[in-house]
């Protein structure tokens, strides 16, 4: 988790300098570019909406799951600007990690007037 743990930091370090610049209320897809940005100045592998298929036994379903952002694999990140999280936010963060095989996860919320009341890290 030591990696993971040095990607969260450099995603929150990131995620501060976009939401300084930006400030709240623009549209979830115009973080979500900026913190790629961001990240991949870190030399970070950042993929964007990646879809993540649900594999039950021999089933594999292509049901339009898309994490906002995966970094080197190992973290993802669930954009979101919304008043507040909800429970809904949280299990949907879950299942991208769950799908993703990720142990770490990061709920932003880039509505808030401060950015350190709009952070919900993950673990599974």
């Amino acid at each position: 988790m030591t990696e993971e743990n040095e990607i969260s930091r450099i995603i929150l370090d990131c995620a501060y300098r976009v939401h300084t610049k930006l400030g709240s209320g623009l549209l979830e897809k115009v973080y979500r570019e900026c913190l790629a940005y961001e990240l991949t100045k870190y030399g970070l592998d950042v993929q964007q909406e990646k879809a993540f298929p649900v594999i039950y036994e021999d089933i594999k379903m292509d049901c339009g799951y898309r994490v906002d952002i995966i970094v080197n694999n190992k973290v993802i990140i669930d954009l979101k600007v919304v008043e507040d999280f909800t429970i809904e936010h949280t299990a949907q963060c879950l299942t991208y990690m769950r799908l993703s095989e990720c142990n770490l996860g990061l709920l932003l919320n880039f509505y808030k007037k401060s950015l350190k009341d709009g952070i919900k890290r993950l673990i599974l």
